[in-house]
């Protein structure tokens, strides 16, 4: 009998924890373990000193484990109620899962590292749980190894914003690009919702320590970090910028396909995403064909050309040079006669000061955009979120700024 129980201790590797008695239960497919912690526990949560008994619990508590060979492992043990010279009366220490949890360590490390990676009904069928208590699991774990969490350290700040449901739901994100994480999601993307975050999850202090930001075109996000960080550079993001320019060129195009004969459409046909190519990226055949719009479409051409010659003011290196360079751009641009390019103009001039701050500070949103992509692959292995908070828990387990996972004891990570 002995020689069982430390044969299953070693094979379950099994760390502070002795095997007193084992059943199987063959109809569900289950080992029950009765288990008591090293050296008989009775240590303080909070100070881990070793204390005197006060009274058994007559309960006995079962807590699930890592599943082996397609059984179910589960831990029962009756808690002791201890009683600390600083602490009172207090609960022992459970050396193998988390204060009124009912999985593990293991088990809780198992759910959070499968479900960064797999959707959580592919988590739920190789750790032997039913979807919806995986995702009520994984709700737990994440709520309570972020309680307490303040953001630190935060310098560059980016704003954008996602949506996570059908019929335009959305939520803002708030990102700290020089460590490309996700430090906060907010439902909705108005300034109320930037507000509440400078409001509620930043001190003064720490809002004073913000020297760069970076977002899109928004008036709530640029209004609202003009208000809450005015020693900070705020930047119009690049990407923002040129997303913007190629809209308006491509505007220019759908109001000469309208206007053009049938024979003329031909000449027009597949021209698209050869106008947004950037000047690196574009073949010889490319050119060719674009240079051929200069006789078969003047309108067309003279916007192409706009945009291809303001790739040159990211390359700047002074900012009075950058300046006069968009001085001049502008205002060929509002000589252009068309009517997309004048009206981007006016949105770039009203934004000049944020548009040049790039020069100085290299800041863009391509952080933020990367983790855009990963939070849409998350998104779409999961079909959708109904709920935001099911969504804000898988944006903080892919790319939170806590890594989840490490906050679980090192010798209980092993999967």
């Amino acid at each position: 009998m002995g020689r069982v129980r430390k044969f299953i201790g070693r094979l379950l590797r099994l760390r502070e924890i002795f095997v007193i008695d084992y059943t199987f239960g063959v109809r569900e497919r289950a080992l029950h373990l009765w288990v008591r912690p090293h050296k008989s526990g009775c240590r303080c949560p909070h100070c881990d000193r070793r204390c005197p008994i006060v009274r058994i619990s007559a309960d006995v508590r079962m807590w699930r484990d890592l599943p082996v060979a397609g059984w179910t492992v589960c831990f029962w043990y009756q808690p002791k109620e201890i009683r600390c010279p600083a602490h009172g009366r207090v609960q022992e220490v459970i050396p193998w899962a988390a204060p009124y949890a009912r999985i593990t360590h293991r088990l809780e490390y198992a759910l959070l590292r499968y479900c960064q990676v797999m959707p959580q009904k592919a988590a739920a069928e190789l750790l032997h749980l039913a979807p919806s208590t995986l995702s009520d699991l994984l709700h737990q774990s994440i709520t309570r190894l972020r309680a307490g969490h303040t953001i630190r350290g935060l310098r560059s700040l980016g704003v954008d914003e996602v949506a996570y449901c059908k019929g335009q739901k959305y939520a803002t994100l708030v990102y700290d690009l020089a460590r490309a994480r996700v430090v906060w999601v907010g439902a909705g993307k108005g300034r109320e919702t930037i507000d509440r975050f400078f409001q509620a999850a930043l001190s003064p202090y720490q809002t004073a320590q913000i020297r760069e930001a970076s977002c899109d075109m928004s008036e709530a996000y640029l209004g609202a970090l003009q208000h809450h960080c005015p020693q900070a550079a705020l930047v119009l993001d690049r990407f923002h910028v040129a997303k913007a320019l190629n809209g308006a060129l491509d505007e220019v195009r759908k109001e000469q396909w309208r206007e053009a004969a049938p024979a003329a459409r031909k000449l027009l046909k597949g021209l698209r995403w050869l106008l947004f190519k950037h000047s690196a990226h574009r073949s010889k055949r490319d050119s060719r064909i674009l240079h051929a719009l200069r006789k078969g479409n003047r309108r067309i051409y003279r916007a192409w050309v706009l945009k291809d010659e303001f790739e040159q003011f990211w390359t700047y290196q002074s900012k009075a040079a950058a300046a006069r360079f968009f001085q001049r751009w502008t205002t060929a641009a509002l000589r252009s006669r068309l009517d997309p390019l004048r009206k981007l103009v006016r949105t770039f001039r009203k934004h000049r000061t944020e548009i040049l701050a790039f020069i100085t500070t290299h800041l863009t949103n391509a952080v933020a955009e990367g983790l855009n992509r990963i939070i849409k692959i998350v998104k779409n292995r999961a079909s959708g979120f109904r709920t935001l908070a099911a969504f804000t828990d898988m944006i903080f387990l892919t790319v939170g700024d806590v890594d989840l996972p490490a906050q679980i004891p090192a010798k209980f990570r092993a999967v």
